[in-house]
Formats: structure tokens, C-alpha cells, sequence
């Protein structure tokens, strides 16, 4: 008689059953990451196309309040973040500094610290999908061996044994092993796609940092080493 996964769940033994109220925890859990990282990536990109056009005009007009203003609009864009920080810090530090490198320096020290806090931010949630990806696996088999042992001592008490005596038993403690593979592979499969994506944000994050600092050492260094003379 063959039996339902529903049927298998409510004839297997506590053991069992919490390792699969485990796994569905994780696995509903990595959903939450997966649905959430692809909603702010996709948001990132989408934005940072749109401010893109906005920030080069802004810089060949050298309007930075405006490039300012309209990545407040853009928040969710990873340049734009980055940006921000290092426009502000040159517009702070242009009337204080004396000296061009100064300043410039200032706006690399902003403009570092504002990728590593996006990187970290942009990173959350996929240290648990890797964690979940790597470990459902061996919850799923921790369920399985108990439930082979819970089988196999069931025949010693009874004193029955052959294939159909076991069969059952171990049909029931091969679910958990089912389940925690069924979870980890979609887990493993989406870190590695968002870690892929992230590792492309870091570096149009550090090139769009190495743009804004030439444009600094090109369009305002010679204007700040004059005044230094």
C-alpha cells in the first residue's frame, strides 16, 4: 500500500517529525531571503541605470548640489549611496582644505567607507542562505539515522524480520533525508547567484569611486593646488 508524504509525516515518529518542522522553517526562511534579495537587487540596478545620466550631467554642468539632491532620490541605487557620501565630504571639505590632495584624500576615505557599509548591507541574509544551504543535507540524514535505528529495533523487539518488515520504517526515515536536500539545493543555488550579483555591485561600486575622484583631480585639483601656492 503505497502512502502519501501527509500519510508518512503523521505515522513518523517525533524524531522525525521535528527534523521536518525544522527543515521547513529553513526553508521558509531562505524563501524570505530569496524573494527580499531579489526585490533590493533588482531595485539597485534599475535605479542606479536611472541616476547614472542624472549624475554625469550634473558633474559636465559642476552643479554637485544637484547630483546631491537627486541621489536622495535614488536610495536604493548602490552608486548612488556611494556617490552621495563622496560628494558630500568634498563639498565639506572644499572650503576648509587647502591643499588639493586633502580634499581628495577626504573624498576617498568617504567614498571607502560608504561601500563597505552598502557591501555589508547588500550582504545580509546570504551568510544564513549559505548556512542553510550546507547544513540541510545533514539535518535531513540526522532524521534518517535515528529513524533506520527506531526501525531496526522495532524488528529486534518483534522478532520479525525480511525486506517488508523494514521497508516501511525506512521509506519513513529516508522523508527527512528528501527534505533536507530538497531545501539545500535551491539555497546553494541562490547564494551563489546573489553572491555573484553582489561581487558585480563592489566593483561598479569602486569604478563609479575611481571616476568621482578623477573628476575631482581633473576639474578641481588645479583650482585647489593654485590656491596652495
Amino acid at each position: 500500500m503505497q502512502m502519501s508524504l501527509v500519510q508518512m509525516f503523521a505515522q513518523a515518529g517525533w524524531m522525525a517529525k521535528g527534523v521536518i518542522i525544522i527543515l521547513l522553517i529553513l526553508s521558509i526562511y531562505s524563501l524570505a531571503v530569496m524573494i527580499e534579495k531579489f526585490r533590493s537587487y533588482r531595485a539597485a540596478k534599475q535605479q542606479s541605470i536611472e541616476y547614472l545620466p542624472v549624475l554625469v550631467k550634473s558633474l559636465k554642468e559642476g552643479n554637485l548640489q544637484v547630483a546631491v539632491d537627486k541621489s536622495k532620490q535614488f536610495g536604493k541605487s548602490h552608486i548612488a549611496r556611494v556617490v552621495h557620501a563622496g560628494l558630500l565630504e568634498f563639498m565639506a571639505q572644499g572650503s576648509e582644505a587647502t591643499k588639493s590632495y586633502d580634499v581628495v584624500g577626504a573624498v576617498e576615505r568617504a567614498l571607502e567607507r560608504e561601500t563597505a557599509i552598502t557591501s555589508a548591507e547588500m550582504k545580509k541574509g546570504l551568510g544564513g542562505l549559505a548556512t542553510i544551504g550546507s547544513t540541510s543535507p545533514f539535518i535531513g540524514l540526522f532524521g534518517t539515522v535515528f529513524g533506520i535505528i527506531n526501525a531496526f529495533t522495532g524488528i529486534s523487539m518483534s522478532g520479525s524480520g525480511g525486506l517488508a518488515a523494514v521497508s516501511a520504517g525506512i521509506a519513513e526515515a529516508l522523508i527527512t533525508t528528501g527534505f533536507g536536500i530538497g531545501v539545500a539545493i535551491p539555497a546553494v543555488m541562490c547564494f551563489n547567484y546573489f553572491t555573484n550579483r553582489l561581487e558585480r555591485f563592489q566593483v561598479e561600486m569602486s569604478n563609479s569611486s575611481q571616476e568621482l575622484i578623477d573628476f575631482f583631480l581633473k576639474k578641481h585639483g588645479a583650482a585647489y593646488g593654485a590656491g596652495a601656492k
